[in-house]
């Protein structure tokens, strides 16, 4: 029997069917739906969301040095905030196998820079695996532990957004279990000191020219021989592409395993192509390298180096055949993300948006969306965590030009787990004037609702320890916590004011869970508008509701979008919103 699985759900099985023990990530789109999807066979397994993607990795190294087998997930940009253990992992080796997914992001969907992590694996000297398919996500999963196991080094299984969200039929297979020997210490390979990582370089050295031997006949790699005449190299989903563009007789050779690179396998194929492409999405990581060894190949010459591919793009940019359009004489109209009708964020940056002298740090969360318009209430948006520390520069800067600005801090509640906790630190420790303000929506929303260390549930579902952000922050010094619920304005501007003028180093937790967490039950009712006394002010559109607009020159709210969150009703001077019950 078959599945249809997404890439995702098929990596899940494939760590499933591989025998691992330990597992632990932080979600981070397009990698989420693996942890997701791992719970069902919790029975076998144990899964975590930890508080960071560095926390995952050493928890899932930690598990691979006890013997088991162990895996860790997370987005491209999860892979900088990791690489501290996975490059000394590297050096180390592994007892059991030791997987990470690095789900890259070309294009961008949702994430602030399309990085090509390929090449953290060949700077880091580890595996790097990349699958094409949902059954090829499946099968590389269990093939990549093997690898790790044999030539002792963890093993990057990269995939992109198109196979990680892509659905295609998956065949099962049973689960192999891999039991942890009994413990022995072994300080030699897994105390990082300078004179054992000076002893173990050469075992790097030396795993990874057998690695590379190995793809030369490996079943990751295969060639698909057509007539000669075209020669493609490829891999990961740009395989599926350069399918459909090249034609008929056009000669693959893909590769699944894609570092170290099988020069040996690559000139043998070269050697019976005529012409030879490699096409690869983003950077042209294997052709450098396939150029370096003298192997005459097109790449990015044509193709370019930013953004996804797809069949249309190599047709056009290859052969130059120009799409066929058809013009129906219709305009789609850009539709930029906002704020959910009734988010909790809302009355926060709203506040915010008031007061041109306030600098605002933003962060990576739902809250990035407080820098959009109307609300265009946020400065700047870095990387997680940024959102203090960011700030405290920016509040350094000013003090030393003279300038006189009001510099507040953001990060959401998961952030502040993930890494805000140390921006924090620093802007106590190192006196920066800035008011940090936690944005507490009990969730971590943007990757689609999962747990964290402030929600009271962990992954699996079971009630868990829940830390409170206002106790971290009074342990370390933050003497007046203001915790308001931002979607009451008046006390949202109170609490502003309030920290501004305290005498004690102040912080602000805006504490409103998100709306669309399905375990807490929200009120029914719906803001509706008098016609007779609003007076087309457009005051309402100010805060940036996808429910609120103009219609006959007259608010009008949606109440298909409407919750009832009454901030469009505070902030109308005439008093033309009010809030129905249901």
């Amino acid at each position: 029997m078959k599945h249809l699985m997404s890439g995702n759900e098929a990596i899940a099985r494939g760590v499933y069917e591989a025998g691992a023990l330990v597992c632990s990530a932080y979600p981070g789109t397009p990698s989420t739906e693996i942890f997701e999807d791992l719970p069902q066979y919790s029975s076998e397994l144990y899964c975590e969301w930890a508080p960071n993607e560095k926390v995952a990795t050493e928890v899932a190294y930690g598990a691979s040095i006890a013997g088991a087998r162990s895996f860790t997930a997370m987005k491209h940009v999860g892979l900088n905030v990791a690489s501290d253990p996975v490059y000394t992992a590297a050096y180390n080796g592994v007892r059991g196998g030791f997987v990470i997914v690095s789900a890259d992001d070309p294009s961008m969907h949702s994430s602030q820079n399309e990085q090509d992590n390929r090449w953290v694996a060949k700077h880091a000297k580890i595996a790097c695996i990349e699958p094409s398919d949902s059954q090829e996500c499946k099968d590389f999963a269990k093939a990549a532990f093997e690898i790790s196991e044999r030539f002792d080094m963890p093993v990057l299984l990269r995939t992109t957004t198109r196979v990680s969200h892509s659905k295609s039929l998956v065949e099962f297979g049973e689960r192999e279990e891999h039991m942890p020997e009994d413990y022995k210490k072994d300080a030699g390979k897994f105390m990082c000191t300078p004179a054992n990582a000076y002893k173990n370089h050469p075992k790097v050295e030396k795993n990874l020219a057998a690695l590379a031997e190995y793809g030369n006949s490996c079943a990751l790699n295969k060639v698909e021989m057509g007539d000669g005449k075209l020669g493609v190299i490829t891999a990961g989903i740009s395989y599926e592409y350069a399918k459909d563009a090249f034609p008929e007789g056009t000669s693959f050779l893909k590769l699944g395993l894609t570092y170290p690179l099988p020069m040996k396998l690559i000139r043998d194929f070269a050697a019976k192509v005529e012409k030879l492409y490699v096409i690869e999405e983003l950077d042209p990581f294997m052709e450098e390298q396939i150029k370096a060894a003298g192997v005459d190949c097109v790449g990015k010459e044509l193709v370019s180096p930013m953004y996804e591919l797809n069949p249309q793009l190599l047709k056009e940019q290859v052969f130059g055949e120009k799409p066929v359009t058809v013009d129906v004489g219709v305009k789609a109209v850009s539709r930029p993300p906002a704020l959910c009708p009734g988010c909790p964020h809302r009355g926060f940056f709203y506040t915010m948006s008031k007061h041109k002298d306030y600098v605002v740090a933003g962060d990576i969360g739902c809250y990035t969306l407080g820098g959009s318009a109307p609300l265009s209430a946020s400065d700047t948006c870095v990387c997680m965590g940024g959102g203090f520390s960011v700030a405290a520069g920016l509040a350094k800067a000013f003090a030393a030009s003279g300038q006189k600005k009001t510099v507040f801090g953001v990060v959401g509640d998961s952030t502040f787990f993930h890494s805000g906790m140390t921006g924090a630190v620093e802007i106590l420790y190192n006196n920066a004037d800035v008011i940090p303000v936690v944005l507490d929506n009990h969730i971590t929303g943007m990757t689609g609702h999962q747990d964290n260390p402030g929600s009271g549930y962990n992954l699996r579902g079971e009630v868990a320890a829940e830390v409170k952000i206002e106790d971290v922050l009074r342990a370390y010094g933050f003497r007046d916590v203001i915790i308001v619920d931002p979607q009451d304005l008046k006390a949202m501007q109170k609490a502003v004011d309030d920290a501004l003028a305290s005498n004690e180093r102040a912080a602000i937790v805006c504490r409103r869970p998100c709306l669309l967490i399905k375990r807490i039950k929200h009120d029914k009712g719906l803001c509706v508008v008098d016609t007779d006394k609003c007076i087309g002010c457009k005051s309402c559109l100010r805060v940036g509701c996808p429910a609120v607009m103009v219609k006959n020159k007259k608010a009008f709210i949606d109440p298909n979008q409407c919750v009832g969150c009454t901030v469009c009703a505070q902030v109308c001077p005439k008093g033309a919103i009010s809030r129905k019950e249901s």
